[in-house]
């Protein structure tokens, strides 16, 4: 088996002075995470499932554009576990983004991190995951950013929002999944059920009652309603390995944002959302009254991969005294007609549709260009295995690789204090910036290139002495096939192009992505499919300091782990 998508990323190495004076409305927001197994019962049975706080999903976190979000974390739990803030830009603070043997060593059973950090130039909808083995499955939770005081949407404010958490359940240890499919050198179960903040929905055993049912309408219970409401949902992929289609019965959504950026509002009747990425949608209530499911299913374009074909479901209620002497609530739902699971077409125009709301200055002046390859393979069993522990096709095991490196994360020291610190032997700096053999990256694969070379390699880019403005990635560009510079640089959207902390390649396609390497650290780029990332699809960029203190990360906290 073999999975073969390409692309390109196209780098400006330049740095962004940070010296925006906070606003006097920012705060200092302070929480404690504590990390522990908690009693969860999913599909009949009961799992001690590790949370934070005892909550599942986690407690969702909510600060204004500019606060600086602190937060203790106390492991409890019989594993180690790091926290990481995903999708939010942290401007010389690296030490607090969180990826486990990237920028911190995990915090161990009893121990205990401080994550310390501003968000700074971002609002909307972004997410916090546990970055440690398979911890995700249950340890997220939401990050909402709220404009300055003072300052609104760039939309009519809704009456309500919604948090939507859309996440992948196993009817076992997932910890216990990912270990075994280690050992084995095969793909991991498949997961038993997806869920809406944590439920399955009515569609699954013994989770009839366990709906999550938010409302078009306040919540009051007296059945006051306004049939022009519009309430945002802020809706996250939490799943751990799957990306979803999302879609309300009989409701146009509309497109506002996208990983805690506005974009140019377009309206649309279903979603898709890669593992990691966020999508922030207005949803209007002019349908009757009545109780509209929610549903979200597998988006799956590799062929002949085993995959999760269940739909989880909530329940969306209109809440008015008409609707209460119709007796509502005991109608049946209306289910939405999702996309079939290979949908390709729906997924390329959703999203082609998203735009930034004015026109970006798209990096132009490129430093540095790069072409990577990504893509699944097989290693041939070693001959001290048994063949019990290669049990992927034809006696074989499953890995991933970008560039045919298969990246391979320390053990003992993390790849930021190994560069700040000096210490020797972590890791090199020689990852390969273009495949290193021409090939058809997209098409028939030749059997000498399934193997890819295991290593802990870095791409270093330097700081230039002289200042600028720096940017997020933006995505100028996707297609199918490979990717072809004299034909498809026309294709390069340098306008308007969304800016995204997660971006999708598409299936046996390449997308072309431009940014500011303005951050210095050590900066983990992988696959959000957790099993991949398991499999070595990954790398790291080393961004070494500028000149001055505000071109250099600051140092790690006093407890560093």
């Amino acid at each position: 088996m073999e999975i073969f998508n390409n692309f390109s990323i196209v780098l400006l190495a330049v740095f962004l002075v940070f010296c925006s004076a906070l606003s006097a409305d920012a705060e200092v927001q302070r929480h404690k995470f504590v990390i522990e197994a908690t009693k969860v019962k999913r599909l009949c049975k009961t799992h001690n499932s590790i949370t934070v706080n005892g909550m599942f999903p986690g407690p969702t976190l909510e600060i204004k554009n500019g606060d600086t979000l602190e937060v203790l974390v106390v492991n409890k739990a019989r594993y180690n576990v790091t926290i990481h803030w995903h999708g939010v830009r942290q401007m010389r603070t690296g030490w607090a983004d969180g990826p486990e043997f990237v920028t911190q060593c995990p915090i161990r059973p009893g121990g205990s991190y401080t994550y310390r950090f501003t968000v700074q130039g971002q609002e909307g909808t972004l997410w916090w995951h546990a970055h440690s083995s398979w911890l995700r499955a249950t340890v997220y939770g939401a990050l909402i950013i709220r404009p300055r005081d003072g300052e609104s949407y760039p939309f009519p404010k809704p009456k309500r929002e919604t948090p939507i958490l859309l996440g992948e359940w196993w009817d076992a240890n997932p910890i216990d999944v990912v270990r075994e499919a280690t050992r084995t050198g095969a793909a991991p179960n498949v997961s038993d059920a997806y869920t809406i903040n944590a439920q399955p929905g009515d569609l699954y055993k013994c989770s009839s009652k366990g709906n999550f049912r938010p409302s078009v309408q306040p919540v009051d219970y007296n059945c006051s309603i306004d049939s022009g409401e519009t309430n945002l949902l802020r809706v996250i992929n939490a799943a751990l390995n799957q990306p979803l289609f999302f879609k309300v019965a009989n409701h146009k959504l509309t497109v506002v944002g996208a990983d805690a950026s506005y974009t140019k509002p377009f309206t649309t009747s279903v979603l898709m959302l890669g593992p990691g990425q966020t999508t922030d949608v207005l949803i209007r209530g002019d349908q009757p009254p009545s109780r509209y499911y929610m549903a979200a299913r597998a988006y799956q374009s590799a062929q002949n991969a085993p995959f999760d074909n269940t739909t989880t479901t909530a329940i969306l209620e209109y809440k008015s005294a008409s609707c209460a002497a119709k007796k509502c609530n005991a109608a049946t739902p209306v289910m939405p007609s999702l996309p079939a699971y290979n949908d390709t077409n729906t997924v390329t125009a959703f999203s082609k549709s998203f735009r930034s709301r004015q026109k970006v200055e798209v990096p132009t002046d490129i430093d540095e260009n790069l072409f990577f390859t990504v893509g699944l393979g097989l290693n041939n069993c070693p001959p001290n295995f048994h063949k019990s522990r290669c049990q992927g096709p034809n006696g074989t095991r499953f890995t991933a690789s970008m560039n045919n490196v298969s990246f391979v994360l320390p053990r003992n020291f993390s790849l930021l204090q190994a560069h700040q610190q000096g210490i020797p032997g972590v890791f090199t700096t020689d990852f390969p910036g273009t495949p290193p053999l021409k090939f058809d990256y997209t098409g028939n694969v030749s059997r000498s290139l399934f193997q890819p070379v295991p290593g802990t390699k870095l791409y270093k880019l330097k700081e230039p002495p002289d200042p600028s403005h720096g940017y997020d990635f933006y995505i100028i560009a996707e297609g199918f096939g490979n990717f072809n510079p004299k034909r498809d640089t026309s294709k390069f959207n340098l306008v308007d192009p969304p800016m995204r902390k997660h971006g999708a390649v598409p299936v046996n396609g390449w997308a072309v992505i431009r940014f500011v390497a303005d951050n210095p650290g050590v900066w983990l780029m992988h696959c959000h499919l957790d099993v991949h990332i398991t499999w070595g699809l990954a790398m790291a960029f080393l961004v070494e300091n500028g000149v001055g203190e505000l071109q250099t990360i600051q140092p790690p906290p006093p407890r560093f782990a």
